[in-house]
């Protein structure tokens, strides 16, 4: 992963040696800076190796899918319209050096898409690593069941939930993306960002190489649906469950059990009248007190939350077992009523929440 670096050919040649001895300058300022500020980075804000090395893996996935899809409809479109040298150019121009390029632009810095990348990342680890549990042992996962079952919403809500996890699995495995799997507005944002790199990669820039790559970006836009993202996926699932109180806990254990933790996700989201991502994140949450609310809100009882933070905590090195366990009697003596106010922020408009950040954010400065 090349990002917060600069390519190799964006280098000076030897040929200038004081533009070469400017540009190694700044970069042992830039590096020097980037040191200081790790170096005084909290131990919980920095990421470890493993997440920083998935999420590399993943950012330069999906932009470089992106990428190619431009660079490939936008260069056969102008070969069709005879000017190939043009479409040559645009397959060749700063290949591979898009991330690089909104690297030092500061782009990739954008704080929607790093959170949503970053939850992605730690949600795939953390659901590889969860303990299996199977309460039968000749007995089906619980996706594999609810595929089967004949209700036909059910069933086929399921199986796209299986299809859609095994894409994820086997392009985090292989280091292959098929599509950028975000939501729609990250989608259109990184499409036009990427075109724009590719287009600023250009010798010779000219209208119709412009309008190729912008009719290229377009298509890009009109084959992304973000409702095939496993995310939006369990979301139907667990509308089409709509798990009763009765059936809450077993369908929660049992989908942390079955390594299913969208599905975990879903189920909580919709119990609670919140979105996906915001039952995501307070899924991920070393500390976990939001979700031990979020859990008595739903009137879930101590062996339910025991079961859930042990399996959370054997698959995510940032928990502190030993720190729940003595929590756990303070947890299960919290009120419904008390828990479901305190989490009640959670329900709020995305859009709200956000202006709600940002003034939050102001005040202390």
């Amino acid at each position: 992963m090349s990002v917060g670096r600069d390519p190799v050919d964006a280098m000076p040649s030897y040929d200038d040696p004081l533009a070469r001895a400017e540009t190694v300058r700044l970069r042992a300022e830039t590096r020097l800076a980037g040191t200081i500020a790790d170096f005084f980075l909290d131990a919980d804000a920095r990421l470890d190796d493993r997440t920083r090395l998935m999420l590399a893996h993943v950012l330069d996935a999906i932009v470089g899918s992106i990428e190619w899809d431009i660079r490939r409809h936008a260069a056969r479109s102008l070969a069709g319209n005879g000017s190939t040298k043009a479409g040559e150019a645009i397959l060749k121009a700063g290949a591979g050096g898009v991330v690089d390029r909104l690297t030092r632009a500061g782009l990739l810095r954008d704080e929607e898409l790093m959170d949503e990348l970053i939850a992605r990342v730690r949600h795939d680890l953390i659901a590889a690593s969860l303990p299996v549990e199977v309460a039968e042992p000749d007995e089906a996962s619980l996706l594999v069941r609810l595929a089967g079952v004949p209700d036909s919403i059910v069933a086929s809500a399921a199986s796209a939930l299986l299809a859609a996890e095994s894409r994820r699995r086997v392009a985090n495995e292989q280091g292959v993306v098929g599509g950028s799997e975000l939501p729609a507005e990250l989608h259109h944002r990184l499409v036009w960002w990427v075109a724009a790199a590719i287009r600023d990669g250009l010798r010779h820039a000219t209208r119709e190489s412009d309008r190729a790559i912008t009719d290229a970006a377009q298509r890009s836009l009109a084959a992304h649906d973000e409702g095939e993202r496993p995310d939006a996926v369990a979301m139907r699932l667990a509308g089409a469950l709509d798990a009763r109180p009765n059936e809450l806990a077993a369908v929660l254990v049992e989908s942390i059990g079955d390594r299913r933790l969208s599905l975990f996700v879903a189920v909580l989201a919709h119990a609670l009248g919140i979105a996906f991502d915001q039952a995501r994140a307070i899924t991920l949450e070393p500390e976990g007190d939001r979700l031990w609310l979020a859990l008595r809100a739903l009137d879930m009882d101590r062996p339910t939350i025991a079961r859930i933070g042990l399996a959370l905590s054997e698959a995510d090195p940032r928990r502190d077992i030993e720190a729940f366990a003595d929590a756990l009697d303070a947890i299960v003596a919290v009120g419904v009523e008390d828990a479901r106010a305190s989490i009640a922020p959670l329900a709020l408009n995305r859009d709200f929440r956000m202006a709600l950040r940002a003034l939050a954010r102001t005040g202390r400065r």
